[in-house]
């Protein structure tokens, strides 16, 4: 069911759908320690990716199962926070659907030091997608 309406929500006037790589959980904490000892002891996840202020966790299993934990401050953290990163084959042309369709864009198409190329809309429920591809030749 979730597959159904993700490619409906995906697709373009003419039915064509774009290429999903994978959908990465990002969960806001105030807590980065007991996230890192409940995802890597707990469930087993190894971590992917620590930048400090967001860490990726992924299933020695099966490489596109894959969590992120996003630090906020203690004072302003809100009660389970919610952020999708979606991984594109092609972030321009994913970015061009977008503008073509009307979405609004909260955070422009930008190339990050970090190896990635993104940009963020926000979904019919209010939830922030992270639109992304890795950038050929880089690594996070």
């Amino acid at each position: 069911m979730l597959r159904q309406s993700l490619t409906r929500c995906l697709r373009v006037s003419f039915g064509n759908a774009m290429t999903i790589r994978r959908i990465v959980p990002n969960i806001q904490s105030a807590q980065m320690d007991k996230s890192l000892a409940f995802y890597t002891d707990f469930l087993g996840m190894e971590v992917a990716m620590d930048m400090g202020w967001i860490v990726t966790f992924v299933s020695p299993d099966n490489p596109t199962a894959q969590n992120s934990v996003v630090q906020t401050e203690e004072e302003t953290a809100k009660p389970a926070g919610l952020l999708l990163t979606g991984e594109v084959a092609d972030v321009d042309a994913a970015h061009a659907r977008a503008q073509a369709l009307g979405i609004e864009i909260v955070y422009p198409l930008t190339s990050e030091p970090l190896g990635v190329r993104r940009f963020h809309v926000v979904n019919p429920n209010g939830v922030l997608i992270n639109v992304m591809s890795h950038i050929v030749g880089k690594s996070a």
